[in-house]
């Protein structure tokens, strides 16, 4: 290693990544850079499990981006949430139809977020029922971000409520066997 690039490393300091305070504000990890400037739009990745200590919730990737520096301690805020592919593909059975739902909404302190939710028939349904539930989950996630805060919403996608919803009134149309929330993805936030 040359002189000036071990130089260049002796120089970083490491900073705390911790999450938003509807996580807990736990620390989730460490960064090094010698500048705080450029700490300021980093991307972390954690799955869920991390956080809560539940293993059983090991299938989920939260994002979370660096917001404010303050001390040797970077500030995040949630930037979206998605399956693992190995746990996606475990869900995919032959005889079954995906249905998924892509959704832009506003929550009610004007943040932009898109929702996409999945659900697993036991059958193969008509395209129909697949409307009939794509309509269901239009429904409830336009109904929840209209009256929800971004944090409350963020809680209601990953820890599994808005997904329980869908499966409470879609299970009318057909029977089910998985409905979640896939994936979410903060796509801008209020302008003050």
């Amino acid at each position: 290693m040359s002189r000036a690039s071990r130089d260049k490393w002796r120089n970083k300091e490491w900073y705390d990544i911790i999450l938003p305070p509807y996580f807990g504000e736990t620390k989730v990890g460490e960064t090094p850079s010698d500048d705080p400037g450029k700490v300021l739009g980093r991307v972390f990745e954690t799955t869920l499990a991390s956080i809560t200590g539940d293993f059983s919730q090991e299938y989920l990737k939260l994002y979370f981006q660096v917001v404010d520096v303050e001390g040797h301690e970077a500030r995040t805020i949630f930037k979206g949430h998605e399956y693992l592919r190995d746990y996606l593909r475990s869900l995919v059975r032959r005889r079954s139809t995906k249905v998924d739902g892509y959704f832009r909404v506003y929550t009610s302190d004007g943040y932009r977020v898109k929702v996409v939710v999945t659900a697993m028939t036991q059958t193969r349904i008509k395209t129909s029922q697949e409307h009939a539930i794509r309509k269901i989950m239009q429904e409830i996630v336009e109904e929840k971000a209209a009256t929800l805060t971004f944090d409350q919403l963020v809680h209601e996608m990953v820890l599994g409520k808005l997904a329980s919803d869908v499966y409470n009134r879609a299970k009318n149309v057909t029977a089910l066997r998985h409905v979640g929330v896939r994936k979410s993805e903060l796509l801008e936030t209020p302008k003050n």
